[in-house]
């Protein structure tokens, strides 16, 4: 914006005034940013594959982390999220991974989980006998998700799944606390190697 002058000899820039319609769109911009973030509204959005490419939003939710992932999943062999998730842990995000033994003995799997090893996330696997069987993301205490969908080629490409990605402060911080009971329960959950 270029500075209007006034005649006056003070010659400070005079900025001009906003219509009606921008000032009420900054004034409720301002409302917004006063709502603490467990006020907000949640919102849920539906990913269905293969049609709307679930994989590709868990992409641009994990390259959008700042402070944490959590990834609580069955499957996980999408090279893509496995490297949104190497390049996160590189950004200096504390990502955690937790699946299922099960799922050790593919060899797919396996190379996405050494992957991740290798570039220092923390893997655990479950000792119990049922399945570790969520497909859950909690992402900086404000994003999770949910649904069918393992994080697989298959679960994006191939497959009849959903995806859940729900933005909303109380819901993901209960599933941030699931993630980090099981983190900590050592009867059911050991370190991958």
């Amino acid at each position: 914006m270029t500075p209007v002058t006034s005649g006056l000899s003070s010659a400070r820039p005079v900025r001009p005034a906003l219509t009606p319609i921008a000032a009420a769109a900054f004034a409720a911009l301002l409302a917004l940013a006063a709502v603490p973030p467990a006020a907000r509204p949640a919102t849920i959005e539906l990913y269905y594959a293969p049609e709307d490419a679930p994989g590709d939003r868990l992409v641009a939710l994990y390259d959008k982390a700042q402070r944490y992932i959590y990834l609580a999943v069955y499957g996980l062999t999408y090279p893509p999220v496995v490297r949104a998730l190497v390049a996160a842990k590189k950004r200096g995000v504390d990502v955690r991974v937790i699946t299922d033994r099960e799922k050790l003995t593919d060899p797919k799997q396996r190379a996405a989980l050494e992957t991740l090893r290798l570039a220092g996330v923390p893997i655990k696997v479950n000792l119990h006998d049922g399945l570790m069987h969520l497909k859950q993301a909690v992402v900086d205490d404000e994003v999770n998700t949910t649904g069918s969908m393992n994080q697989t080629t298959s679960g994006h490409r191939y497959n009849d799944e959903r995806l859940d990605v729900i933005t909303d402060r109380t819901v993901s911080l209960r599933a941030k606390d699931k993630f980090l009971s099981m983190w900590k329960d050592e009867a059911r959950y050991e370190a991958w190697r």
